[in-house]
């Protein structure tokens, strides 16, 4: 299942993400964690100090690497260099899976050690220097975009992508590529603004959005977020020692979270587990190619120099079956 938390900034998404990954490798799940917000916070929330976090090997600068293999033998792709972060895949074309190795994960992810097991995390990459007045973090999180077109994850299996704030993904074809996208808010009217253009922006692309009430204290708190975002809202969480700990760098051991935060990550394991059913490979595919067509006309048949629409396969649908034969 592929899983994004999206949020304002300091509305707790992070935090929150981690709790989840932590919860589904405790469960004995096999994850695939990818921070996708250029802060990079996610590696520190995962317990990784700040030398092992910077050293994580950032999917921006190994694009390369990430094009060469997907394109595979895909006729439609003159080559690696004319792939671009909505190329979607087709026959030839290789596909990754959730428990496999593969040269993606050798170049890009590396094993963080949790409570119960381990998840393999991958880091687009923060901003450098070099990046600063010349270029977007859409630059970053295009490999993420591309890693997800040409995944094939089943249930039991878990993806789960800490985006970047507010709405600023809905600038790529990334807010499409989840089957959930839990959206975690303050109940404060900054907290759900966020919520309702998330909210407008995916009207028409079928997105399952649900919302995670953060920094909840009480009832009232509680009823607010009711009354902004109605059925949308999942669960809430307020304060934990646990967290607090955890954010000092001493976390305890992850069986020691408050039943109620436990319950909480458990809901949300149980929502993400029922959009299995409601999977429509056939509309993931005709978006991925919508994104791909519109970004080919905008920037990217300029850029590479080719016809980009050329790269389409009419005949080929991503799904759960398809993987096995390619």
């Amino acid at each position: 299942m592929k899983i994004a938390f999206v949020g304002k900034g300091g509305s707790g998404k992070t935090t929150l993400s981690s709790l989840f990954i932590r919860h589904l490798t405790a469960s004995g799940a096999p994850v695939v964690a990818i921070d996708a917000d250029i802060n990079q916070h996610l590696g520190a929330a995962l317990g990784l100090d700040e030398r092992h976090s910077a050293a994580l090997p950032a999917m921006g600068d190994r694009l390369p690497v990430i094009k060469d293999y997907l394109r595979g033998s895909n006729p439609r792709i003159d080559s690696a260099a004319t792939m671009i972060k909505t190329t979607p895949p087709g026959e030839g074309s290789r596909l990754v899976r959730v428990r496999e190795p593969n040269p993606v994960y050798d170049a890009c992810a590396r094993p963080v050690e949790l409570d119960g097991g381990a998840v393999r995390l991958m880091v687009t990459g923060s901003f450098t220097d070099a990046d600063l007045g010349v270029a977007c973090y859409h630059s970053k999180t295009g490999a993420v975009e591309l890693f997800l077109n040409h995944l094939v994850d089943g249930p039991d299996e878990y993806v789960v992508v800490d985006m970047t704030a507010g709405s600023d993904s809905f600038a790529s074809g990334l807010f499409t590529r989840f089957d959930i996208t839990f959206l975690v808010a303050e109940p404060t009217r900054k907290g759900v603004s966020v919520y309702r253009q998330y909210k407008q922006y995916a009207h028409d692309f079928g997105i399952t959005l649900k919302v995670v009430g953060n920094k909840v204290q009480g009832q009232e708190d509680i009823d607010f977020l009711r009354a902004e975002v109605g059925d949308d809202l999942l669960v809430t969480v307020g304060h934990s020692d646990w967290v607090r700990a955890m954010e000092k760098g001493r976390p305890p051991r992850f069986d020691l979270l408050e039943d109620f935060n436990s319950r909480a990550l458990y809901a949300l394991q149980v929502a993400a587990d029922a959009t299995h059913e409601l999977r429509d490979w056939e509309r993931y595919t005709r978006q991925m190619v919508h994104f791909h067509l519109k970004n080919a006309l905008s920037w990217g048949n300029e850029r590479t120099g080719v016809d980009l629409a050329a790269q389409v396969d009419p005949g080929f649908v991503l799904s759960e079956n398809v993987a096995a034969s390619v």
